[in-house]
């Protein structure tokens, strides 16, 4: 998964919320200097708010300062780990105390995009952050695993596939089992049907059918969930 290098940073947030504040360019980047310290030009501020660059994360926490508001209300939709940490305004260290990791360890993690908590400490962060279930996996950068998991389970024995998948989503087991269960219900009546379809082509419209339901099986899965489609 890809890491950002900055926040997704929202130009046009910042400038209306600048706008409100009856603060000019100026303004912002005298107290981004007098409060923190930060030798910024009034033309990066306008640069900022034009998209044409980003502020770092230091630049980012301190110019929500100067401008009253949350990190979180100068990100764009927050995707990787890093995102969404900076838009709750959680230090590494505070996050990773609070989910049981050394800072070190949740540190390796987040600038690699790629979770390797366990199923305790997954819930966690699901908790602290606030991650809805589809946010929670694109954060962690499982997607491609949950969906090649999911079409194992529902193409094989779906019984074997419950513990790797309760490793990729904090669902309370017993949830997981049914719902997988169900989708495996699914993915072969869909079979079934088509193969039983008069001059509907018979194993080829199956295989198709068959396709289609596995081309989408992780918004399936969110749907047995009770949860929108991301």
């Amino acid at each position: 998964m890809a890491v950002h290098q900055s926040p997704p940073f929202d130009a046009l947030a910042a400038r209306r919320l600048r706008a409100a504040l009856g603060m000019a360019p100026g303004h912002v980047a005298y107290g981004l200097r007098a409060q923190y310290g930060l030798l910024v030009t009034p033309e990066t501020v306008m640069a900022w708010e034009r998209g044409e660059v980003a502020p770092t994360s230091a630049e980012l926490t301190a110019l929500a300062g100067v401008l009253w508001c949350s990190p979180g209300e100068l990100l764009a939709r927050p995707r990787t780990l890093r995102e969404h940490r900076m838009a709750k305004g959680i230090a590494p260290e505070e996050l990773a105390r609070r989910i049981g990791l050394d800072a070190g360890a949740y540190q390796k993690m987040e600038n690699s995009g790629r979770w390797k908590g366990n199923e305790r400490q997954s819930a966690a962060l699901a908790q602290v952050l606030g991650l809805g279930l589809p946010d929670f996996v694109v954060a962690t950068g499982r997607e491609e695993e949950l969906a090649e998991a999911l079409r194992n389970a529902v193409t094989t024995r779906w019984q074997a596939y419950v513990k790797p998948l309760a490793k990729l989503v904090p669902v309370p087991r017993e949830h997981l089992e049914r719902v997988v269960e169900q989708l495996y219900d699914d993915y072969q009546s869909t079979m079934v049907a088509t193969l039983s379809w008069g001059g509907g082509g018979g194993q080829a419209a199956s295989g198709d059918a068959g396709r289609e339901f596995l081309s989408v099986v992780t918004g399936h899965f969110w749907e047995r969930l009770g949860i929108a489609r991301p």
